[in-house]
């Protein structure tokens, strides 16, 4: 007997969650440095050209082919062509990897919300925060012990993980984006609009918007214009598929894919406001270039801003208690579309119940995700990292857009969404996914595999790109080969095929 698939309580649940997902810890400290370093104000051309040629014929790809076939990846294009099912796996499967990962790195934003209450990271924040908090070992070979105030934040992260989906899709991933989500956007307001304000401010920002023309010229910026579009709207990781397929028959699908594209746009758009008039601030108060306290990632997020907020004096703690609530929120709206996206293929290819199947992926996660608790676990993360989105993700993008652009057929997509929609997308959707975006992926992975091959990633041993960054890359399609060759259960894909034929 077919178990009856969850649904969203509604379109507004829906697009929220979706906007959630895309809304992750990149938008905040990835955005604004990449915004900065590829031409300023210039670096929006490639950006937006990127947004309407690659994001949204992406999103609504994935948008239609969750809605059609009603599916998680596996079980949607096992639906469209049963040799395709692997190719469904693999996004499952490196959602699960980045999920072990990413619980890490809201580990530390819990920590540091804890933190931010006393500031315990003190003047040197570099030091507090790679010595006295994470306990660096030497080398990624050496664990060292266990790092205890990481282990409680995973823990916490993933009983949170594990609530949200085992409560399901309406009672569950609706109802906490429906909550965090506008506070999230609330609490980056308040950040902008203080940000703004402080003296220096307007040297961050003048830095950060005057347009470098000369960049615009140069492939490597259009190539990180597409990449940031790419990762930051959770595509190829099978979220969107997943959650679409949870929509009811007549659902606008066109104009849903453009608000979340957009929306996602305009919170990494006001994040770099923000933190650019604290940067300038920053700068300004040290008496150095903005060039000297701008950085990305992890050096923005748990060094840089740690120190702006202790500069600041008084309303720095309650400022420091928003900037890492923020950081939480966006991680925890991402980390559980990533749960979401890894148990539901499970749950399609067993026919086993959502709680059970959640659990299992939670504690199977879980387990794995305590080894990045010890001294080695920042290793991992940076290693892991850089393989699954710059080879792993990248290239099930550009097999998603060959399969259906070429394979499956394109029309047959738009033929689904344009009749449900507001409005219709014409035969230029076609040309992106058939044309435009296989060869902007195809040429990310080319630039990356020889990048890769002239200068070893982070001047790490070929012994650790190997050990944590190709065999991960191998065991995702390994895996992936593995599991389609297992029987469905509780769905048949045949019966579903005649019923589209009636």
């Amino acid at each position: 007997m077919t178990q009856k698939r969850d649904q969203w309580g509604s379109k507004a649940g829906f697009i929220l969650a979706a906007i959630g997902s895309a809304v992750g810890l990149g938008n905040i400290w990835r955005y604004p440095y990449v915004l900065y370093s590829n031409g300023g104000g210039a670096f929006l051309i490639p950006y937006f050209f990127a947004i309407l040629t690659a994001g949204i014929p992406l999103i609504i790809l994935e948008y239609g082919l969750g809605h059609k076939f009603k599916g998680s990846p596996p079980l949607a294009l096992a639906r469209a062509n049963k040799k395709w099912e692997w190719l469904g796996w693999w996004p499952s499967i490196n959602s699960f990897i980045i999920l072990t990962y990413y619980t890490l790195i809201l580990s530390w934003a819990v920590n540091y919300l804890f933190f931010s209450f006393t500031q315990a990271w003190g003047t040197d924040t570099n030091s507090f925060f790679f010595k006295d908090f994470l306990k660096m070992a030497d080398s990624p070979f050496k664990l060292g012990g266990f790092v205890w105030p990481v282990f409680v934040g995973i823990t916490i992260i993933w009983l949170i993980n594990w609530f949200v989906c085992f409560k399901g899709v309406s009672s569950g991933i609706e109802k906490i984006n429906k909550i965090l989500l506008p506070t999230l956007v609330i609490a980056m307001i308040i950040i902008v609009i203080r940000g703004v304000t402080l003296p220096g401010a307007s040297l961050g920002l003048n830095k950060l918007f005057t347009p470098d023309w000369s960049k615009v010229l140069e492939p490597k910026v259009w190539i990180s214009a597409y990449g940031q579009v790419f990762f930051s709207l959770s595509l190829a990781m099978g979220i969107m598929i997943t959650y679409s397929s949870y929509l009811p028959k007549k659902t606008d699908i066109n104009n849903s894919a453009f608000m979340t594209a957009f929306a996602n746009c305009g919170f990494e758009f006001l994040s770099a406001i923000g933190i650019f008039g604290i940067l300038g601030y920053m700068a300004s108060t040290q008496g150095v270039g903005v060039d000297e306290v701008a950085s990305q990632g992890i050096g923005l997020a748990f060094v840089a801003f740690p120190k702006v907020f202790t500069v600041m004096g008084g309303i720095g703690k309650f400022f420091g208690i928003l900037f890492f609530t923020c950081l939480v929120f966006a991680g925890i709206t991402s980390s559980i579309s990533l749960v979401e996206a890894s148990s539901s293929a499970l749950i399609d290819k067993t026919g086993a119940g959502r709680k059970k199947v959640v659990s299992l992926v939670c504690l199977v996660g879980y387990a794995i995700s305590i080894l990045y608790s010890t001294g080695a676990g920042l290793y991992f993360l940076d290693i892991i990292d850089n393989f699954v989105n710059s080879y792993g993700i990248v290239t099930v993008g550009l097999l998603e857009a060959i399969t259906i652009g070429w394979f499956f057929g394109a029309s047959k997509i738009r033929e689904h969404t344009n009749p449900i929609s507001y409005f219709s997308v014409g035969k230029w959707w076609n040309l992106m996914i058939k044309f435009v975006t296989p060869a902007v992926l195809t040429f990310m992975i080319i630039s990356n595999i020889i990048n890769e091959i002239s200068k070893p990633y982070g001047g790490y041993s070929q012994k650790a790109l190997i050990a944590y960054g190709w065999s991960v890359i191998i065991i995702g399609i390994a895996l992936s080969l593995i599991l389609c060759q297992r029987p469905w259960k509780d769905r048949s894909i045949t019966s579903y095929k005649s019923e589209e034929v009636k």
